[in-house]
C-alpha cells in the first residue's frame, strides 16, 4: 500500500545507499534519462539526479516508485508550479 500524506498526495522519500543505489517514492513521471542524468517529476518538484552509468532498475509509476543504480554524484530539486495554479504573467509583475 502506498504512503499518502494528509492532502492525499504520495509521500516523497529518497533513500541513498553508498552513492550507488537509490530508492525514490512520490514519483509522478520520468521526464528523461540517460547514463549521466535522470530527470523525475516528484510530489516535491522536479528532481535531477546526476552521475555516471545511471540506470533505472525498477519503475512502478502506479505506486510512484523508482530504483536507480550507478555512481550518483548529486541530487537537485527545482520547484514547479502545482497543476491547476495560475502563474503571474511577466507584464503583471512589471506593472505592480
Amino acid at each position: 500500500m502506498e504512503d499518502l500524506n494528509n492532502t492525499g498526495k504520495r509521500i516523497h522519500k529518497l533513500m541513498l545507499t553508498n552513492r550507488r543505489t537509490c530508492t525514490i517514492s512520490g514519483v509522478m513521471e520520468v521526464i528523461s534519462f540517460d547514463i549521466h542524468e535522470i530527470l523525475l517529476e516528484t510530489e516535491q518538484g522536479k528532481l535531477r539526479i546526476a552521475g555516471d552509468d545511471l540506470h533505472i532498475n525498477r519503475l512502478m509509476l502506479d505506486k510512484g516508485e523508482v530504483d536507480v543504480d550507478g555512481k550518483i554524484d548529486s541530487f537537485a530539486y527545482s520547484d514547479t508550479v502545482a497543476k491547476g495554479e495560475k502563474t503571474e504573467s511577466l507584464l503583471s509583475k512589471l506593472f505592480r
